[in-house]
């Protein structure tokens, strides 16, 4: 009854999403069915910190759009989320979800699904925030290295900053939720260190392509906004920014792992 109620409760939020053209319509059907395993599993605590992440990272992404609205040639998406974006933000902790049916009273499974949001959330409020910065951003493997606004594995102090923000925005919520102020460092920091990795990930080993017209780098394939056919400039092929974004959840749970165990 509580998964056929959870499925309900993140069937209409979706629909609402989907409205507003936060989420279109692949992105509208798996966050019902993210949301519904999150719902049904956890519960109104767990519900509480998706939607926490979800409407925070809604909120700044349309607070700032007219900030990056020069940057879209950069992003391979746009602001309304699909499945894929939900997929690679919410995938962990749909995850951790689905873990509480085997072992309901294991206080790691939570330490997992917060650090995952922690991370996912750093990650999204260094993107929408950081345009914020006054001076360009530098690559996270070479910060001599001046970069253009909205180039994957790019880092600025405005953006770490509002990393850090956000991941200790969900890691408070969380231990507010438990009354486990404990936990409120680790899933902080592991948060902050998922986003970092995601940006080395994106300076490094994430498919970057090229645009032959306008001469930049894009997250775009195969065709860039202009229209251009976009080719690999580097990165493996198969590693999009959605994939990106999974691996910074799950990096950001081994981390929170790591620190509670030491």
């Amino acid at each position: 009854m509580q998964l056929f109620i959870g499925f309900l409760v993140a069937a209409f939020i979706a629909f609402l999403a989907y409205k507003v053209h936060s989420l279109n319509k692949s992105g509208a059907l798996a966050a019902t069915l993210s949301g519904a395993m999150i719902f049904g599993m956890g519960g109104w605590r767990w519900a509480v910190l998706l939607l926490a992440f979800f409407i925070t990272s809604s909120a700044l992404s349309r607070a700032f759009k007219h900030k990056k609205k020069n940057l879209d040639e950069k992003f391979s998406k746009g602001s309304e989320r699909d499945a894929g974006q939900v997929f690679g933000n919410g995938g962990v902790a749909t995850f951790f979800a689905a873990l509480i049916f085997f072992q309901p009273n294991e206080p790691l499974i939570w330490l997992g699904f917060a650090a995952s949001l922690a991370a996912v959330n750093a990650d999204t409020w260094a993107t929408e925030l950081g345009v914020l910065n006054p001076h360009p951003p530098r690559m996270i493997t070479n910060l001599s290295k001046v970069v253009e606004k909205g180039t994957s594995g790019g880092v600025s102090l405005i953006g770490t900053l509002a990393s850090l923000a956000g991941a200790a925005f969900i890691a408070a919520l969380a231990s507010f939720l438990t009354d486990g102020w404990s936990l409120f460092l680790p899933i902080t920091f592991a948060g902050l260190a998922g986003s970092l990795f995601d940006s080395l990930l994106g300076s490094t080993v994430q498919a970057i392509y090229y645009c032959p017209t306008d001469q930049k780098e894009t997250e775009q394939y195969p065709l860039h906004t202009c229209g251009t056919q976009t080719s690999l400039l580097r990165g493996w092929p198969w590693l999009n920014n959605d994939l990106v974004n999974l691996a910074c959840a799950a990096f950001a749970v081994g981390v929170a792992f790591l620190l509670t165990v030491l």
